[in-house]
Parts: structure tokens; sequence; C-alpha cells
């Protein structure tokens, strides 16, 4: 059983996660149509990691004894203005995802839901990734990215990241 502020904020961010992942589906999209692959690569291990995070909230929700209530997620940008731009919009999305999951943290804590507390703690974790990983995308095509070996070879660079399932979604999968 969850206090109704808690689980209405826990399923808004099922919501915000596939928001985040339709988010870097259009971004990889973008890459793809500019042949710039590896960067496309990496945008689609992004999406494929936040749906795992979109169904990490969602199985927490029913295993703790909540109920899903899902709803509309509005459609991610689809033009962009380059490469910066969507490396600078990446890095700022990241940021404010860290900041719904501290305001789901802050509402557990204030009723002492300590399930929830404890839950939240590896996605804490896993928000100083991504925002780690924002920054530093962001980073490295300032100092590399404005001619066109550069952006070749943070392309090349880019396109090495693999997918791998995030444990705690595997874990539950493999209990079904």
């Amino acid at each position: 059983m969850f206090d109704p502020k808690v689980e209405t904020l826990l399923n808004k961010q099922v919501i915000a996660e596939m928001y985040s992942a339709n988010l870097y589906l259009s971004m990889s999209a973008w890459f793809r149509e500019k042949s710039l692959d590896g960067y496309a690569q990496w945008f689609y291990v992004q999406y494929k990691e936040e749906m795992d995070h979109a169904l990490i909230f969602y199985n927490f929700i029913l295993n703790a004894g909540g109920k899903v209530k899902l709803g509309q997620v509005d459609a991610p940008p689809h033009d962009f203005d380059g490469t910066k731009a969507i490396l600078k919009k990446s890095l700022e999305h990241e940021q404010l995802v860290t900041s719904l999951i501290y305001n789901i943290n802050e509402a557990a804590l204030s009723v002492k839901d300590y399930k929830t507390v404890q839950f939240l703690d590896w996605l804490i974790r896993e928000q100083v990734e991504e925002e780690d990983n924002a920054s530093t995308n962001l980073e490295r095509f300032e100092l590399f990215g404005s001619d066109s070996l550069g952006l070749l070879s943070l392309d090349e660079e880019m396109g090495s990241r693999r997918y791998s399932q995030t444990a705690q979604v595997a874990v539950l999968e493999n209990d079904e």
C-alpha cells in the first residue's frame, strides 16, 4: 500500500521514463538520417535503457501493492538544431529526470515510506551515471566535434555502445 501522493508520483515516473525512451529514439532517428550511425546507436541503446527504467517503476508499483495507472506519453520533438543541441538537450533532460526522482524520494521520506526510499537508491545512483554520460558526451563534442575528423572519431566511439538489459528488469522477467 502506498501513500496516494507517492503512488501518483511513481505512476507519473513510469510515463516520464517512457517519454525519455521516446525522446532518445527520436534523437537516434535524427542521427541516423544524418548518417551519424554511431550517435544513432548510442541513443538507441539509451532508448532501451529508459524503457527498462519504466519497467522497473512499473514492476515496483505492482510488487509493492500499488496500482499502475498509465497515461498519455507526450510526443517528443523530432527536429533538432544539430548534434550539440541534442547533446545539450540530453543533459538537460537527465537533470530533469533526476529532479523527478528526488521529488518522489522526498515525498516517500515525508510519509516514512522506506520501501520506496530504498527502491529509489539504485535509481538515484543510476541518474548520477546518466548525467555524467550526458555531460561527457557534450564536453567531448565541444572539444573535438567542430571539425569533420573529430566528429567522425566521436561517431565511431559512440557506436561502440551495446545494450545490456538492466539487471533489475532481467531478474523480474526471469521470475515470471
